[in-house]
């Protein structure tokens, strides 16, 4: 059973797919975001580094969610993450983003 088939049956053994539109969704991605950023807050990132297990649930939660979006959306994940690597290999070219912090439209 792959994660999609497992984050479903979690789903709907549960019966919660009635709750779970692509708005909330969408919210619960950000809401599990914060989450995830709060473990860093008012430290550097070797002391947020170190909370490994509280860093694993919610960034897997933040994941849960983003895949049940996609699903909902009959997005195919691999295929979106590689169209928009591909927009982001045109904005960042390696020849001008190369060792860049730089925005896309203000690299030279």
């Amino acid at each position: 059973m792959n994660s999609m088939e497992r984050i479903n049956k979690f789903r709907d053994d549960r019966n919660w797919r009635q709750f779970h539109n692509e708005k909330d969704l969408a919210i619960s991605i950000s809401l599990e975001a914060s989450e995830l950023l709060e473990i860093y807050q008012w430290k550097n990132s070797e002391e947020g580094n170190k909370d490994i297990e509280h860093l694993k649930e919610e960034l897997a939660d933040v994941l849960i969610y983003s895949y049940m979006l996609a699903d909902n959306l009959n997005f195919d994940i691999d295929k979106i993450i590689e169209e928009k690597l591909i927009k982001n290999d045109e904005k960042y070219p390696v020849e001008k983003s190369k060792n860049s912090n730089k925005k896309y439209d203000e690299l030279d």
